[in-house]
């Protein structure tokens, strides 16, 4: 065979990979506790809970992919989500919103999701919930009681943790990015790292050693885990507040890396610097930095 033709049959067989790939689905699906699957995509992770009374979900991701969702969906039990909850408002978790209340789902989510999809999408769209909640609420749906809680300014100020009491799994949402490194807090959302840090504190007390725990992005885990990302959030906090000492500037406490010494990995949409700057805001702001950090 001269190396033209095995160089153009290469080429061939290399395309004929991409078509392949390109039906090859873009979604992971793994069941994680009875009646409870979690699909990981390329958006916030989406939590599945399914029974005799049907199936919803937590979060939708992207418009884009709502049809490999629900194919995904009608592979566990039927392709109609009854439910999507929100667990914020950011557009990689509320994505789908319109495509899946089209089909007829409910959207739920807090009151400060509904006026923030309010104020991107217009008041008619039907990415907006149609229950929307202030504190808690509860789904008593498949035999299965999830408390939806409400935890102030922390990933925003619309944040929902959902807890499956038989499943005994919680989805936190952004609150927790499980990817080896620090949250991106939303200080222009109401976001605030002390806010994180308490939520992350409060959902500890309620979990045990068996407890599913499913972070916004990253893999599933669990309690001990949790801990060490609580632990990490704390010593973030703490480098700040001593930079941030002698009410130096942004720009002052940039220039000196405080957050160095964790040695952590960045991604490229929230290097150390903006991460750096949004703890800065997040910590200064008298409304959103607790009381005993000033």
């Amino acid at each position: 065979m001269k190396l033209t033709t095995l160089l153009s049959a290469s080429l061939l067989w290399g395309s004929s990979l991409a078509i392949a790939d390109e039906h090859k689905s873009p979604l992971t699906v793994t069941p994680v506790a009875k009646q409870l699957h979690v699909i990981y995509g390329q958006g916030g992770n989406i939590a599945v809970s399914h029974g005799k009374d049907g199936l919803y979900i937590i979060d939708d991701q992207f418009a884009r992919l709502s049809d490999e969702i629900k194919k995904a969906l009608g592979n566990i039990q039927t392709n109609r989500a009854e439910f999507v909850v929100s667990t914020h408002h950011h557009g990689d978790h509320t994505g789908g919103n319109e495509n899946f209340a089209n089909d007829g789902s409910h959207i739920i989510a807090h009151h400060n999701v509904y006026k923030r999809l309010e104020h991107k999408h217009g008041k008619n769209s039907k990415f907006l919930p149609v229950l929307s909640f202030g504190h808690d609420m509860t789904l008593h749906f498949n035999d299965e009681k999830a408390n939806l809680k409400h935890y102030p300014h922390a990933h925003t100020d619309g944040d929902s943790v959902i807890f499956f009491t038989k499943a005994n799994a919680v989805h936190l949402g952004d609150i927790y990015f499980n990817l080896g490194g620090l949250p991106f807090v939303d200080v222009d959302s109401g976001g605030s790292l002390s806010g994180v840090i308490d939520a992350v504190a409060d959902i500890l007390k309620q979990v045990d050693n068996q407890t599913i725990i499913i972070p916004g992005h990253g893999q599933v885990t669990n309690k001990q885990d949790l801990k060490k990302y609580l632990k990490l959030l704390k010593r973030a906090r703490s480098l700040m507040v001593e930079a941030m000492s002698d009410g130096k500037t942004m720009e002052q406490v940039v220039t000196m890396r405080p957050l160095a010494p964790l040695k952590l990995k960045y991604s490229s949409w929230l290097p150390e610097e903006r991460t750096t700057k949004l703890f800065y805001r997040s910590l200064s702001n008298k409304h959103t930095a607790t009381k005993h950090h000033h």
